[in-house]
Formats: C-alpha cells, sequence, structure tokens
C-alpha cells in the first residue's frame, strides 16, 4: 500500500510514501503527515549553512523529516517508511537530491546516551542519500563530543531532527603549509595589521561568537545547524577548554569570528561569521597564522566546498584524516593565545 501527496512549496515538489507499513496505526500518522505537507511555506530542502562557512551542507533533510521510523529508537534499524524531496529547478541549491530510507539503504544504528559509536567504515557511501552518515541519537555531553571528534565524528542537524553524527570519506582539510592568500586578502590583512584600533583575541567573547554564527543570516537558507542544543553543548565544551572562539575586533567591537574545537594539536574548524567585509577570513588567517607557529599541520573542514578550496584545502582520504588525527591528538596542547607576532607566519611567506 503506497500514500502519496504531491504538493509544490516554493518550486520544490514533496511527496511522502510508505512501504509495508505494519499496523493501521503508522498508516494513520503518515497519512496525516502528508495531509500536513499541504499548505506549508516551511517544508524546503537547503543548506543550513555557513556563509564563509568551514563545515559546508547541512543534513540533507528539511526540519520535519527526521527519516520517519527509521530513527525512531523503538523501531532500531526499520526503514520500511520513506521521505522523498526532489528538487524541480536547476536554481535550487541542491539539485534533484532525494532523500529517503529504503529497502537498499543502509540501515542507521540508533545510539542511547554512553553509546559506543560505530566504526566509521560503517557510515554510509558517497552514493547513498547522505554520504557520511554513522549513526543518530545519543547525548551531547562534553566526554560524548571528544569520543566523537576523536574518532574522525561530529554531530550536525537541525531543529526537529534527531541527533545526527558523521564521518564523511574524503575529508575536507586544510594544510596549514598550502593556505592561499590572495593578493586582495594579503592587503586586507596589511592595514588591519598596521591599525592599532584591529586586533585578533581568542577567547574573549565564546557565546557572542557562537551565537553570531548561529543568527547570521545566509543566502537562500532559512536555518542553522547551530541549534540551541549545540550552542549550550560547546559552551560547556568551551568552559572546559575544548573548544576556542578566534576573534576579529575593530575599533572594540566583534566584527566576525570563527570558532573551532582542539583535541591535543589536532584542529577541526566549526563555522565563521561576518559583521564586516573579510572579518571572517582575518579570522581563518590568524588561527592559521596560530597554528603554523604550534606546528599544527591541518585545519579539519569535514566536507568540500569552492570557498574552502579557493583558500588551499582540498579532499583527504577518511583513512589518511583518521592517521594524521590519531597522531596529533595525543601531541600536547597549545596555550590558546594570540600573539600579533604570529602574523608574520603568513605575511612574510
Amino acid at each position: 500500500m503506497t500514500l502519496q501527496r504531491n504538493e509544490r512549496v516554493t518550486q520544490k515538489t514533496y511527496w511522502l510514501e510508505s512501504e509495508k507499513c505494519e499496523s493501521r496505526k503508522s498508516h494513520a500518522k503518515i497519512k496525516k503527515k502528508a495531509k500536513g505537507l499541504a499548505g506549508t511555506n516551511r517544508l524546503t530542502l537547503m543548506n543550513y549553512g555557513r556563509g564563509e562557512r568551514i563545515r559546508t551542507f547541512d543534513p540533507l533533510v528539511p526540519n520535519q523529516m527526521r527519516y520517519q521510523a527509521a530513527l525512531r529508537p523503538d523501531c532500531g534499524y526499520s526503514n520500511r517508511c520513506t521521505l522523498h524531496a526532489l528538487a524541480t529547478t536547476s536554481a535550487d541549491p541542491i539539485q534533484n537530491t532525494r532523500i529517503r530510507m529504503s529497502e537498499s539503504t543502509q540501515p542507521l544504528p540508533w545510539l542511547h546516551s554512553g553509546s559506543a559509536f560505530p566504526d566509521v567504515a560503517l557510515a554510509w557511501g558517497p552514493q547513498s542519500d547522505a554520504p557520511g552518515l554513522l549513526a543518530a541519537g545519543g547525548d551531547l555531553e562534553v566526554a560524548t563530543l571528544q569520543r566523537a571528534y576523536g574518532s574522525g565524528i561530529f554531530p550536525w542537524f537541525s531543529a526537529g531532527q534527531p541527533l545526527l553524527w558523521w564521518s564523511p570519506d574524503p575529508r575536507m582539510v586544510l594544510q596549514t603549509a598550502n593556505f592561499r592568500l590572495h593578493r586582495s586578502l594579503r592587503k586586507t590583512l596589511q592595514s588591519f595589521v598596521a591599525n592599532a584600533s584591529c586586533e585578533i583575541r581568542f577567547d574573549t567573547s565564546f557565546a557572542q561568537v557562537i551565537q553570531a554564527c548561529a543568527q547570521a543570516p545566509r543566502q537562500r537558507q532559512s536555518g542553522t545547524w547551530i541549534v540551541p542544543a549545540m550552542v549550550q553543548a560547546y559552551t560547556r565544551w568551551h568552559a572546559s577548554g575544548g573548544v576556542h572562539s578566534v576573534e576579529t575586533w575593530v575599533d572594540g567591537e566583534l566584527v566576525g569570528g570563527l570558532y573551532c574545537v582542539a583535541l591535543g594539536r589536532a584542529v577541526f574548524g566549526e563555522s565563521m561569521f561576518s559583521k564586516r567585509s573579510d572579518a571572517s577570513k582575518i579570522a581563518l588567517a590568524a588561527l592559521v597564522a596560530f597554528c603554523r607557529a604550534h606546528a599544527i599541520a591541518m585545519i579539519d573542514c569535514q566536507q568540500n566546498t569552492g570557498h574552502l578550496a579557493s583558500l588551499g584545502a582540498a579532499e583527504m582520504a577518511r583513512g589518511d584524516f583518521l592517521n594524521h588525527l590519531q597522531r596529533a591528538k595525543i601531541r600536547p596542547g597549545v596555550d590558546w593565545q594570540f600573539s600579533p607576532l604570529y602574523w608574520q607566519n603568513i605575511l612574510s611567506a
């Protein structure tokens, strides 16, 4: 039995289908869900992105999806219910993207609080509907996040979805030695460094930075992956010394910045924001200069974007990334304080 309903919303067509559901109750729930599509203008397929961002695309599902029964802990590995989203215009940021749980899709483990993470080799592959998706559920406690990042896994979900965990292959990384300082950015940095009213600060306004990243407007996007639960979790982790903010200040005003995770000498970029032109790029350049000064060879960017590629980032096989991570995370951590002397690590190159 199949329930199908087409509804055009902002040039997109969505339909919901249920295959071999086990009870009338299941059908009723799905039928109710399908009816709920009518008239809404919020069900859209979008990149809850970050503008000049480090991690690139957010979970390829609208807030309302939740992968249906496939992500319900009481259903375990169930994959009988499917929800599809198909872009119908070439102008859409994600074209012809189909998200579904089907009989051919690898089961998605559901984690309980404190559960061990699956082997990253079990993450969905490049031909799946959500490449790199590894598991759902669990918690965002500091110890859990430390275990996740130390294994090459990160959380990524939007409002209304369960907690989703990812480990993509390949992995986008910025080798600090390969950072591209374009002529225009070099001139901007030289002016910034020469101006006494401009400075880089670390960890003086973390709450402002993460909130600004969460609230920054994005073209063709109306949501964020930095949901309140993520803000609270990373703020706790920041308080324990594992997350840092890199802040661009001009005339006493915070005008841009980013935040990142650090495990030993493994650094993971998370998100950036900018209130003035190039303010987030200045923060990234400062992070690169800091990393070079402390022999930190790589900044993890998670997934590929043209913006990151233009700055020198490139894809790396997950296995190679994990080998680097295992070595870097056990090295002694560094003192997260920025010195203007660090600018010479990129301006004199």
